[in-house]
């Protein structure tokens, strides 16, 4: 990480100076190269407009360890800020997505109640389980519960396969795991789950999504405490 001197003069990269913001729509629409580029050179729009791209993959790999919606957000937020903090850790060779899960998992199992590791919990309260009017509403409450059935282990990589539809050896580089053990865990993983739900996790809409609320607030946060605030010390890494 930057030392405290240097994060207040530029606490994203190695740019001089922050550039210009470009328009919102622009930049959500600019490859992750370059809006890795003007992170680095202090455009808080392209910090923006990364994270909102992952947020929903970052938001559902938080649950899958801490099932709980409030802590699986503060542990996006910090994921956000370690990336963020100090782009030049973060190898042009390599995914950034992964990269970026991987430090959004690592913040996660930080976050995690030894009490609640090494066996099954039963999912936070939150808006994701809150009581819903409408059929779909208790659909996903049913699927979320589904998910949450399953030991971590097998958890985080049936939802970043199955849900986020993320490759094999993308999840292997997200979570630190050989392919095969992707492969092996996800297999187990199917074996577990209800039929009457494995057919209907994968096309079930806002499931385990974050709430549109809970999204502003990081998008907005990140930003804020990396260009106007302090950036704490973080203890997740990534390589």
């Amino acid at each position: 990480m930057l030392d405290p001197a240097a994060q207040s003069r530029n606490p994203v990269g190695n740019g001089s100076a922050r550039c210009a913001s470009a328009p919102g729509a622009e930049s959500a629409a600019l490859p992750d190269l370059l809006l890795i580029e003007r992170a680095r050179a202090g455009d808080e729009r392209a910090v923006e407009a990364l994270i909102r791209r992952y947020i929903r993959r970052l938001f559902r790999v938080a649950w899958s360890v801490l099932m709980d919606e409030e802590r699986a957000e503060a542990a996006v937020l910090e994921g956000c800020l370690a990336a963020f903090g100090d782009l030049s850790r973060y190898e042009l060779t390599g995914k950034f997505a992964a990269w970026l899960t991987r430090l959004t998992y690592n913040q996660a199992r930080a976050l995690r109640d030894p009490a609640r590791a090494g066996r099954d919990a039963a999912p936070g309260t939150g808006p994701m389980t809150q009581a819903a009017p409408d059929a779909a509403g208790a659909e996903r409450r049913d699927l979320q519960g589904a998910i949450g059935r399953l030991p971590e282990a097998f958890r985080t990589v049936y939802v970043l396969r199955l849900l986020e539809g993320v490759s094999g050896i993308e999840t292997a580089a997200c979570l630190g795991l050989h392919e095969t053990t992707v492969r092996t865990r996800l297999y187990r993983a199917h074996r577990r789950i209800e039929p009457g739900a494995a057919g209907r996790i994968p096309t079930t809409a806002g499931l385990l999504e974050p709430s549109p609320e809970r999204t502003e607030r990081i998008v907005s946060r990140a930003p804020a405490r990396l260009f106007h605030g302090s950036i704490p010390t973080t203890s997740a890494s990534a390589p």
